[in-house]
């Protein structure tokens, strides 16, 4: 250890004295290990850390649940059985996910919200950091309205968290009092991402249904999963006979899951595709680097051998090799540091839907990861250098250096690295290739209606203002109002616009086929609409007829259902007079098919396109709803005057338009972000991968110039000198491109899930990789070959 100030000060000297050596290692690493401490960074706040609450172990969220693979959400009815009866947890709280009209904190706008009861903040620990919680107090009819807000919403709005308190906010035309504001930072509450937090009032429930609340709960201590679910079963039992006349499903049950994986969901396999490539371009940045100070040891056999002969043992010059490595690596990991804490912020902006990652900052167990990093990327990067040193005679060494630029081992590392690098490429090219091909598959799927010259309106009708009997005379006024603005062609209203569905779906059961007795019922998306809405779509009808103004509640219910639908339900049958008893209702009157329209993508992009729309003013007092409107040119200009003729009804309601080209590029989004992530990942290991094979192939023509020169002056022609030279790192190329579509098929059972339209082993995405790889290779080898052949003989041979 005595020596190990001398050997970093030596270090240190011998990479100033090759900057441009070290500037290519140092960044190459350092983008690497940048990008590694990044993702280590969210998939550690997302995957691995606990969650901000006490005993988070002892959290889950119940659901409903007939299947392994049908969950949904509670309804009252199991909201109030669960806060009734609990055995098996020390608290529970439900919430229930809305968005509000807000006004008296700025202009009117529309805004996410929940509301929760008491128990969901005692549930979870949480405690406000000015004021007070909801109690259930507040949740008692008659008592006045009391918000929680974010420290962030107080700021915004109210300068300070204590400025807020006792302020009102009008939501949905509703005065509610701010009574706490939660702790800095604290802004998504079990996977909830809210500003503001309303005290839960529970209707009282007519049926079983539906279904929007989620529930929240604590297990005892000493309680386990499997115990808790042996009561919610027995629960489940004591509650399905009091509902079962709207509620058929007897093998439904009550379940619960852990909280972090409910909030985690499927992001976990999008980590851990991001994970995977970014260890694979790690390792093709370490092969590469360790190919560079091979080359650099050889250049260093002369210096090495006359530190031998002057006394310096093996274990000396071993540990001066190391020393060098470790501050390359050690300076890359401080630049990868600032690449890291630039990208973490990246990741929040690219994807802000990641769980957990809102205000995710640089912390000691990232930085902790990329020392870590740089220790093994330098050891690893010393081992070839070093077994040279410490192996056989350091005179033997030096002479294979000088006379052919290494010895067979080095030779054959150095060729294995190169290869090394390729294999290591390919499958990461091939997942970006996929996901690329997956990406323009969706973005060239129809989504059942024609987004041109159309754009929508979402608009929320609060209680206090529109009383029960005038909210189907508003609907019917801002249709009619809108449709008399000059350039709109049509205008419908639906409480689901596509391609994304935003819950709003049923379950039913065919009265011609219905399911066995106790089976679950299936679902699809239930979206209300009025009779101008396959109109403003451009949805064409293809069997019988479209809702119209006559299908009011007065009269039969009816429905229209997509071809996919009617396919799926009647392949066989006229689908037109068909009866559903929807909702599990079977006191309902069933509705009827009425007519069969094309498909819209109701369930993302990738989805089957089945439908069910039923009329709006059949399903009650509807206050949320969005207006699609059609134009006769550029939807743009027409945003503000209809917005006005909107606000000519009612000027504080919070209205905004929104293209409904506008809708697909957000259901793209996230494939879409994904794509290109990865495929910077896949382009940064093949251009490190092609600049190992540039970078081996120039030093084997500057190390062998006198035998080239030779060759040359005993009739070689320059060409096939060009083709040695490129034939020679192409088989390292061949050898590392066939060990990684080995490795690439073993990525197949992994990445399937995340394509659409392609398969993970599809031929001519593989066939695509191999010629890119190639060419990109090709063209690295070839311009060493070309220098090659214009070597002069007799300078050549004359040099040294």
């Amino acid at each position: 250890m005595g020596n190990l100030p001398a050997d970093i000060r030596f270090a240190l000297r011998s990479l100033r004295r090759n900057p441009g050596f070290t500037a290519t290692a140092a960044g190459v690493l350092a983008v690497a290990i940048g990008a590694a401490a990044a993702v280590f960074c969210v998939v550690h706040a997302v995957l691995l850390a606990d969650l901000p609450y006490p005993h988070p172990d002892r959290l889950v969220r119940i659901y409903n649940q007939n299947s392994p693979t049908n969950i949904w959400a509670l309804s009252v009815v199991d909201v109030q059985a669960l806060q009734d009866d609990h055995q098996s947890f020390e608290a529970f709280g439900a919430l229930r996910y809305t968005s509000f009209a807000m006004s008296g904190a700025g202009d009117p706008e529309q805004i996410r919200g929940a509301r929760v009861s008491a128990g969901f903040f005692s549930t979870l620990g949480v405690r406000a950091a000015a004021g007070r919680l909801t109690s259930p107090s507040d949740e008692t009819p008659g008592a006045p309205l009391v918000a929680v807000v974010t420290d962030g919403f107080a700021r915004r709005h109210f300068g300070t968290a204590t400025e807020a308190l006792g302020k009102t906010l009008n939501l949905d035309g509703i005065p509610s009092s701010i009574v706490g504001v939660l702790p800095r930072g604290v802004d998504d509450l079990a996977g909830f991402r809210v500003p503001v937090w309303v005290a839960l009032k529970l209707p009282i429930p007519t049926r079983r249904g539906p279904f929007g609340y989620a529930g929240i709960a604590r297990l005892n201590s000493g309680v386990t999963l499997g115990d808790a679910g042996v009561e919610l079963a027995a629960l489940g039992q004591r509650v399905f006979p009091i509902w079962q006349a709207s509620f058929q499903d007897k093998n439904a049950r009550y379940s619960a899951f852990e909280l972090r994986r409910t909030i985690v969901g499927d992001s976990g396999k999008q980590l851990a595709l991001f994970g995977g490539a970014v260890v694979l371009v790690l390792l093709v940045a370490i092969a590469n680097v360790a190919t560079l100070m091979l080359v650099r040891a050889t250049a260093r056999a002369h210096e090495l051998s006359v530190r031998a002969t002057l006394g310096a043992t093996r274990a000396r010059l071993a540990r001066l090799v190391i020393a060098e490595c470790l501050v390359l690596t050690a300076g890359a990991a401080g630049a990868g540091l600032g690449l890291a804490s630039f990208a973490i912020r990246a990741i929040g902006v690219i994807a802000p839907d990641l769980p957990r990652v809102n205000g995710l900052t640089l912390d000691l167990s990232t930085t902790l990861v990329a020392v870590g990093l740089a220790i093994v990327s330098g050891l690893l990067i010393s081992l070839s250098p070093v077994a040279g040193v410490v192996r056989g005679s350091l005179a033997q060494w030096r002479s294979d250096m000088r006379r052919s630029g290494g010895t067979k081992e080095v030779h054959a590392v150095r060729g294995f690295l190169v290869s090394a690098e390729f294999a290591l490429a390919v499958p990461l090219l091939l997942a970006a290739a996929l996901l690329g091909q997956s990406f323009l598959r969706l973005q060239q799927v129809n989504p059942g209606y024609d987004p041109d010259r159309g754009f929508s309106i979402a608009v929320n009708l609060p209680a206090s203002r529109y009383a029960d009997s005038t909210v189907q005379s508003f609907w019917r006024s801002a249709e009619a109002r809108v449709k008399e603005t000059p350039g709109v062609v049509a205008v419908g209203l639906t409480t689901s616009p596509p391609p994304d569905n935003g819950g709003d779906v049923n379950n039913f059961d065919l009265v011609a086929h219905p399911v066995s007795s106790g089976a679950p019922q299936p679902v699809a998306p239930w979206p209300m609409v009025s009779p101008g809405f396959f109109g403003s779509l451009g949805v064409p009808l293809l069997e019988g007829r479209l809702i119209t103004d006559a299908d009011t509640a007065a009269n039969s219910p009816v429905l229209v259902v997509s071809r996919s639908w009617a396919n799926h339900y009647f392949p066989h049958e006229p689908v037109i007079g068909q009866r559903l008893i929807s909702g599990g209702c079977t006191t309902c009157p069933p509705d009827v098919v009425v007519g069969v329209v094309g498909d819209v993508k109701y369930e993302g992009l990738a989805g089957n396109g089945e439908g069910v729309y039923t009329p709006l003013v059949q399903n009650g007092v509807i206050r949320n709803a969005t207006l699609i409107v059609r134009t006769a040119a550029a939807p743009e200009s027409f945003i503000k005057p209809v917005t006005e003729a909107l606000r000519s009804l009612d000027p504080q309601l919070p209205l905004a338009g929104v293209s409904l080209h506008e809708g697909l590029r957000e259901a793209l989004a996230d494939p879409g972000r994904w794509t290109r992530i990865l495929s910077a990942f896949a382009i940064t290991a093949l251009g490190l991968s092609a600049i190992g094979i540039f970078g081996l192939m120039s030093y084997v023509v500057r190390r062998q110039r006198r035998e080239i020169g030779v060759r040359l002056a005993l009739g070689a022609e320059p060409r096939q000198i060009t083709g040695m030279i490129v034939g020679r790192g192409m088989r390292y190329v061949g050898a590392g491109t066939l060990a990684g579509l080995g490795l690439a098929l073993l990525e197949a059972r992994w990445i399937g899930a995340l394509l659409y339209g392609v398969g993970p082993r599809d031929p001519a995405m593989i066939l695509s990789v191999t010629l890119l790889l190639v060419f990109a290779a090709g063209v690295a080898c070839l311009l060493p070959g070309l220098r090659a052949s214009r070597i002069k003989p007799l300078e050549a041979i004359s040099s040294d």
